[in-house]
């Protein structure tokens, strides 16, 4: 589907239902939950990396000055080399989060339509489309810390398009990484309210797994990204089985 094409049907298509959506998201969980919670754990795993490598220039520094450690002031040259680092590393992470949140919607369309189909988790690993995530990830970086800038205001309202995002990487996957920025913003412009609301909503209510001891957390957290599969579905439509 082109750029045009997919543009139109999000502008034709009826806006989105809050109760619709919060309902079904509910349902397609209870069939999703446990690769929900394998998606988690291997987000742990993917960007454990990134944050030992943000933590080298401070590590290095207590190995060849282990005083430094009992003084309450960080040297300056291990302050500078860390936020050197620390775009590198939040784009990293931003990158192989972006994956693995792509693949679980993947996994929670084959589980909403019934479709037989093994759940490829490593799917955006493959076969050279990393690349297009990286990209993806550059364009969320810089659009979020445009937000920033805006004294945080910018932020709050790019939440929507930016939750989009992984949804046009997932089922959308013939346009550039530009299209689909720009797709996620014309579908969260129509609906921001909505989409913002269900966001918020569903956040909280994954967040109720630290009820459970805390750790039912682990098992509840991916709840908050199954209605942005509604959202596609819904606001722009599938051509066809995949």
């Amino acid at each position: 589907m082109s750029f045009e094409i997919l543009t139109q049907r999000i502008k034709s298509f009826p806006e989105l239902s809050f109760g619709d959506i919060f309902s079904k998201s509910i349902a397609l969980f209870k069939k999703v939950w446990l690769q929900g919670f394998i998606i988690l754990l291997l987000t742990f795993v993917v960007i454990l990396p990134f944050y030992i490598i943000l933590y080298i220039p401070l590590i290095a520094a207590g190995i060849t000055d282990p005083e430094f450690l009992q003084n309450n002031e960080m040297p300056p040259m291990v302050a500078i080399a860390m936020c050197i680092l620390a775009p590198v590393v939040a784009i990293g992470i931003t990158t192989f989060a972006l994956a693995l949140n792509a693949a679980f919607l993947k996994i929670c369309k084959h589980k909403d339509l019934e479709q037989e189909s093994n759940d490829d988790y490593f799917y955006f690993f493959k076969e050279g489309r990393l690349g297009k995530v990286f990209i993806l990830a550059l364009y969320t970086f810089g659009l979020a810390f445009l937000g920033m800038l805006a004294c945080g205001v910018g932020l709050f309202y790019m939440i929507v398009p930016l939750s989009l995002i992984p949804a046009f990487l997932a089922f959308s996957g013939e346009l550039s990484p530009l299209e689909m920025v720009k797709a996620s913003f014309t579908l969260g412009n129509k609906n921001w309210l909505v989409i913002f609301g269900l966001i918020m909503v569903m956040g909280i209510v994954a967040e109720l797994g630290f009820l459970l001891c805390c750790i039912g957390v682990l098992f509840t957290a991916m709840l908050g990204k199954v209605p942005v599969y509604f959202m596609y579905k819904d606001g722009v439509g599938f051509n066809g089985v995949e």
